[in-house]
């Protein structure tokens, strides 16, 4: 297997992820080393705090990208009440039939299937009879499809990272602004059962007033990264072009929502560092031999990323990205304030005055704080994606349209948590010097709003 894969195909393959990373990924340390902040911009859209639109109903869908995730996402939209596939896009035409095939199957109409080329998801985008682009795709497409639907009147989601740059950030909040069209970023995890309970004791006041939080995204992704198929064919790119935590949003997105950032509080600065990058190397001259272009490539991404970030009122957060060394699977998940604090990996709980001292309890001592969304909706998630949590989130995205609510996660969201990406590489490159946020509400965090994940 080393010999045979060490060239040919594998090779070219190799090869072309690096020229897509030189094109593509390279540009993220030049916009963000430009200015971390948004002093220099000249911004000319209003916020659109707790932004809602009249009830859609159904939601009409156009998806782009129906690979692993796309096509998980769709399984779960076509047992969503009042969600409707109308198109879909990949550029393997082979998906788009088997998307089609799935939607008749369930009883709709055979979506239109587009399969043109890189560029063929503008056509979907214009099409009068679509509500709502959605997009599973690489992340350097994620802005392109999401700005083309918002510019297109229609609503868009994606999946995460919403972004990859300081002016990709910015350009999904004013675009967002200019047409007042919803974007969301799919952040699972923030509908993963734990963490939904962890949120549901926050905002009971249980564990006191948060003042720190741990998470991060520690998954051994080097057999995804050297793949012939799936995020194999462009994940790697960006390991050889960036040095920063390329992950940021699953484990930060659900500890930044029981913080209340954007909604009483804001991101203010971080510093950032890396480890030297030993396991991409180590592992691809074990699997495919020590000359292999592979083993000899220089990865610009350390194994183990390690970020402080401090809020607007003081408050601590320590991410991690670790994507590159063998280790069991982790997001952290620690939330801790003035009366107890929750953990994941494993899950437990510790409550002052509650918990015995100085030990943990387990999650099925405090039933009462099970969220809504799954006492409900459990039954309908199971069998879903990544324990059920896919389901939770399509499910609540299509309920807000239908329903005219603003959404659980909105396009202020999206920007803060992904903009983690460009920021850590400025800051890593600067030798940990703190680096600021950008104030995507322009001040509009001040103001407590509602968290619509509560609103069940």
């Amino acid at each position: 297997m080393g010999k045979r894969t060490s060239g040919g195909l594998d090779r070219r393959r190799f090869l072309r992820a690096g020229a897509v990373a030189g094109m593509g990924v390279a540009l993220g340390g030049a916009d963000s080393a430009a200015s971390a902040g948004q002093e220099a911009r000249a911004i000319k859209t209003t916020p659109l705090l707790d932004f809602r639109m009249p009830p859609i109903d159904p939601v009409r869908i156009g998806y782009v990208g129906v690979g692993g995730m796309g096509s998980a996402h769709v399984q779960n939209l076509l047992k969503i009440e009042g969600a409707q596939i109308r198109a879909v896009c990949d550029i393997v035409p082979a998906k788009v039939e088997r998307v089609q095939k799935w939607v008749v199957d369930a009883g709709q109409p055979k979506p239109e299937g587009y399969s043109g080329g890189p560029e063929d998801f503008r056509r979907l985008c214009a099409r009068a009879d679509i509500d709502l682009v959605y997009n599973a795709t690489p992340w350097e497409w994620h802005v392109p499809i999401c700005v083309a639907a918002m510019d297109a009147g229609k609503h868009a989601a994606t999946e995460v990272p919403a972004a990859m740059t300081l002016e990709e950030c910015w350009q999904l909040v004013e675009t967002s602004e200019r047409t007042k069209r919803h974007c969301v970023m799919m952040e699972n995890c923030c509908y993963d059962r734990p963490e939904m309970q962890c949120l549901n004791m926050v905002k009971k006041g249980l564990l006191g007033e948060i003042l720190h939080a741990e998470a991060g995204y520690l998954h051994d992704l080097r057999g995804v990264k050297f793949s012939n198929e799936g995020e194999g064919l462009w994940r790697l790119a960006h390991a050889i072009k960036r040095n920063a935590n390329l992950y940021p949003t699953h484990g930060l997105g659900p500890v930044a929502q029981c913080m209340d950032i954007n909604r009483g509080d804001r991101f203010d600065y971080l510093v950032s560092m890396s480890s030297p990058s030993r396991g991409l190397n180590l592992y691809a001259a074990k699997t495919f031999g020590p000359n292999d272009v592979r083993a000899t490539q220089k990865y610009a991404l350390g194994d183990v990323n390690v970020t402080l970030i401090h809020t607007a009122l003081g408050k601590v957060i320590t991410l991690y990205h670790d994507t590159d060394l063998p280790r069991p699977y982790s997001r952290i998940h620690k939330v801790q304030g003035t009366q107890g604090l929750f953990e994941k990996y494993p899950n437990r709980v510790y409550v002052e005055g509650r918990s015995t001292s100085d030990e943990w309890d387990t999650l099925d001592k405090f039933p009462e704080f099970d969220h809504p969304l799954w006492t409900t909706q459990a039954e309908k998630a199971h069998g879903a994606g990544h324990g059920g949590m896919d389901y939770i989130e399509d499910y609540r995205l299509i309920d807000a349209l239908r329903n005219g609510r603003p959404l659980d996660l909105d396009v202020y969201d999206a920007a803060a948590w992904s903009v983690v990406t460009a920021l850590t590489e400025v800051s890593i490159a600067g030798r940990g010097k703190p680096v600021e946020f950008p104030d995507f509400t322009r001040g509009g965090w001040k103001t407590r709003r509602p968290l619509h994940a509560m609103d069940v």
